[in-house]
């Protein structure tokens, strides 16, 4: 990474990230202070910048893991990112899937397939993901459409246009987010995981109006929530997170819990839920989900599904994930809904057609 040219106070101000540990977030998780907007903006322009040496950003990163961040910093960290971030909208409206860049290792990822039967139902979706992330380095949205053989490696005036081609849309990070793919190979020498694994996933290249993603906790999911609403550079009608397998963005067999934002005419609500499978007559575990190799066997499923040459308990995981992006949307009144949409796309031949044109693309 080239360093920066500047590194005077008139270019980035009074907080190296040196002073900052020392005097704010680095002393420890039960002393340390919340940094300000101001000091957490200046903290990653210079980060962005390449100023920091490689010790001196590894504590820093270290030291907002163990501190944690809140949503103020989060959405200065996310508003600096954008700021660098190549969004194209497509004329469509799409509902933005920001699954965990890191990937899945034991379980088949749906998101490819529930993205493609939600828009042969009406509802436009877009994945956004790079290469396998550092320290993790598992399977993601990318690895399934290449073996299903999607374009991915597209710039995202290409993926505006795939989306609206399609109804399904992929953008790919080093493409849209140069800022973030350039600080790969230090993010892949701390080994642990770093705030840059959740702003990523917020980036929203399609200027999308509808956030769906995935969390661990519940608490998480109101901390992004409140993300966005620090975030001067979104300004969403809804956000849906859940409490996916494996971190991403696929519901649970059996119970997912789920957070669920919507603002309407300025006014901001914020309700949780939970999702149990046995309630749609969907009568499978966690295990039925589990793949020998994850980028191979989602692809090879996704096909099956979207095609109709499967209807058993994949079908149905298939067709919950769709529901709930095209509930995600705004284009069912429920989940159930969105199900039943969802299981008519496949049965018509619209959705095996969205993965035809994709192909073609």
């Amino acid at each position: 990474m080239a360093k920066a040219t500047e590194t005077d106070p008139e270019t980035f101000g009074e907080w190296p990230l040196k002073r900052l540990m020392t005097e704010v977030c680095g002393s420890g998780p039960k002393s340390a202070d919340d940094m300000t907007r101001a000091q957490a903006t200046e903290a990653i322009r210079r980060i962005f910048a390449g100023e920091p040496d490689q010790t001196t950003l590894g504590a820093f990163w270290l030291s907002n893991r163990w501190k944690r961040n809140n949503p103020e910093e989060l959405g200065a960290y996310v508003d600096e990112m954008c700021a660098r971030v190549e969004s194209v909208a497509p004329d469509a409206d799409p509902v933005d899937c920001g699954a965990n860049y890191d990937g899945k290792g034991d379980t088949a990822i749906l998101g490819a397939a529930a993205g493609i039967v939600a828009a042969a139902a009406g509802t436009p979706v877009v994945a956004h993901s790079g290469d396998r992330v550092p320290t993790q380095k598992q399977d993601s949205y990318k690895h399934v459409l290449d073996e299903l053989g999607v374009r991915t490696e597209l710039a995202p005036a290409a993926s505006a246009e795939m989306v609206d081609e399609t109804g399904f849309g992929f953008y790919y990070q080093p493409a849209f987010n140069p800022a973030v793919q350039e600080l790969w190979d230090r993010r892949d020498m701390m080994g642990v995981r770093t705030f840059v694994n959740t702003i990523e996933t917020l980036a929203n290249p399609a200027d999308a109006d509808v956030h769906l993603g995935s969390f661990y906790h519940l608490a998480f999911a109101k901390k992004i929530v409140e993300t966005f609403e620090e975030s001067r550079a979104h300004d969403l009608d809804r956000v849906i997170m859940f409490q996916g397998m494996e971190g991403y963005d696929d519901i649970r067999p059996g119970y997912t819990k789920v957070a669920e934002w919507e603002q309407t005419d300025g006014e901001a609500s914020f309700t949780d839920y939970e999702i149990e499978t046995p309630e749609y007559d969907m009568a499978f575990e966690e295990e039925d989900l589990e793949v020998d190799d994850v980028a191979a066997d989602s692809a090879t499923l996704t096909e099956a599904v979207v095609t109709g040459e499967r209807d058993d308990h994949w079908a149905d995981a298939v067709a919950l994930n769709a529901g709930v992006r095209i509930y995600a949307g705004g284009d069912a009144d429920s989940i159930a809904a969105g199900i039943d949409q969802a299981r008519t796309a496949i049965a018509e031949g619209d959705a095996e057609a969205v993965l035809a044109q994709l192909r073609a693309f």
